[in-house]
């Protein structure tokens, strides 16, 4: 088959190394792609938030699969998009990936069906919200309805917090119209991991896990960013807590948009906050995440393809999802000032050092303009240097030394992903993952 890949980060470059391995991929293409996707697919310079040229491309190119990699497109209805055109995609369509695009739809069916989640108002006028914080003192959180980037949820210490965060979103509107409606949700403490699985509408295949730190700093120190790194397995993950998370939030989700008439075909995606052994969903997204996908796809056993194929034809529940009982843990390598201002054009030396089996999966690179034989950092996240081992100490030690080859100018890692000692999110609330 001829697959198309849409999306630009390190996730995209995962997947598309990940269905490299598959018999049954004949070529394959990323639009619009980065630095290291070019050196083993085609990239085609198509944003991945134009979904009628990328549905134009795929006519052109004979493309028999597109695979969606980030959220922005599924929001904006590629799926309905190309199945209108008659072209193969995976992904939930629009009225599906609302439980992404829309927070308060996610906890309205999260409360229809029973799924733990925290105590919550939603607001769609300033005054109503302001009443109600008036009243309400202590941390809350703030979340703006729609996509924001990865920064539409305002963790908030007091009222006067969340007051200005209220008018921040409906006053200001410094999310434009991602802030028009707000979800004002109780604060909670605890341990952050991300749950997987794909969805054929029906089914769900096995769960796996990953756990991502979103600092900037070492120590959950700085501020916030898409992810400077993750792990996988988590070491409060098991067999039964698998089965409670499975029977209580994946199934009643695909349950319940199947109900509505919205079956859900993807991968579905729980950020859960753990406390105690207990848990609550933060969010729900709906697709793999980064970076976490660049630590599952070197642990997945199953052909990518034939899971995706699985999940459209709707008989995931003949053949299991498998993953590899092994370790991965990936940092990620960030240029000077972000997620602020950041520069660009750096030339980026040492990626031929690396030491198979660790594997750099590209972000923000390019090809030099005027030397096409160099790559170039011109994005925030830059690179997520992977390595699977036997355990997290063998696997987090080999991306360290691996990740000591990569240099260029202002480059910035976190030096304790993985660290027993650092939790990947002591306290607080998930912002959208990159």
């Amino acid at each position: 088959m001829r697959v198309m890949v849409v999306g630009s980060g390190a996730r995209e470059h995962a997947l598309v190394w990940k269905l490299k391995s598959s018999p049954n991929v004949s070529h394959i293409f990323v639009a619009p792609g980065n630095g290291g996707t070019d050196q083993i697919a085609t990239n085609l310079p198509i944003a991945a938030e134009d979904i009628n040229t990328l549905a134009l491309a795929a006519a052109r190119f004979q493309i028999d699969l597109t695979i969606v990699g980030s959220e922005v497109p599924l929001a904006l209805g590629i799926v309905n998009k190309f199945q209108q055109s008659g072209l193969l995609i995976f992904g939930p369509s629009k009225e599906s990936a609302r439980l992404e695009s829309s927070k308060s739809f996610a906890r309205t069916l999260m409360t229809k069906y029973g799924i733990p989640g925290p105590e919550y108002r939603i607001f769609n006028n300033y005054s109503d919200g302001y009443k109600f914080l008036s009243n309400h003192e202590g941390p809350l959180v703030v979340k703006a309805d729609g996509l924001a980037g990865g920064k539409g949820a305002i963790v908030c210490v007091d009222q006067e917090a969340s007051i200005n965060a209220l008018y921040d979103c409906m006053e200001d509107k410094v999310f434009g119209t991602a802030g028009s409606t707000v979800v004002v949700e109780e604060y909670l403490e605890g341990k952050e991991i991300s749950v997987f699985a794909f969805s054929d509408g029906e089914h769900v295949s096995s769960l796996v896990v990953a756990s991502d730190y979103k600092r900037l700093l070492d120590g959950n120190r700085g501020p916030n960013t898409g992810g400077m790194g993750s792990f996988t397995p988590v070491p409060e993950w098991g067999s039964d807590f698998a089965s409670e998370v499975r029977s209580r939030v994946m199934m009643p989700v695909i349950e319940g948009m199947a109900e509505q008439g919205y079956p859900y075909k993807g991968v579905l995606y729980a950020g859960l906050m753990v406390k105690d052994n207990e848990f609550k969903v933060l969010e729900f997204n709906c697709r793999f995440g980064d970076p976490e996908t660049q630590v599952l796809m070197p642990i997945m056993e199953s052909d990518l393809l034939d899971v995706v194929i699985s999940s459209i034809e709707g008989r995931l529940n003949l053949k299991p999802v498998k993953w590899r009982q092994k370790a991965s843990v990936g940092v990620v390598v960030a240029s000077r000032g972000y997620p602020g201002n950041y520069r660009k054009g750096q030339v980026i030396y040492g990626l031929d050092q690396i030491d198979l089996p660790a594997l750099a999966f590209h972000a923000g690179t390019a090809r030099d303009k005027e030397h096409p034989e160099r790559l170039v950092a011109v994005g925030g996240r830059v690179l997520t240097v992977v390595c699977s081992a036997e355990t997290l100490e063998e696997a987090r030690d080999s991306a360290y030394e691996n990740i000591g080859h990569i240099e260029f100018n202002g480059s910035h890692f976190r030096k304790d992903i993985a660290h027993p000692y650092v939790e990947p999110q002591k306290k607080g609330v998930s912002q959208q993952h990159g």
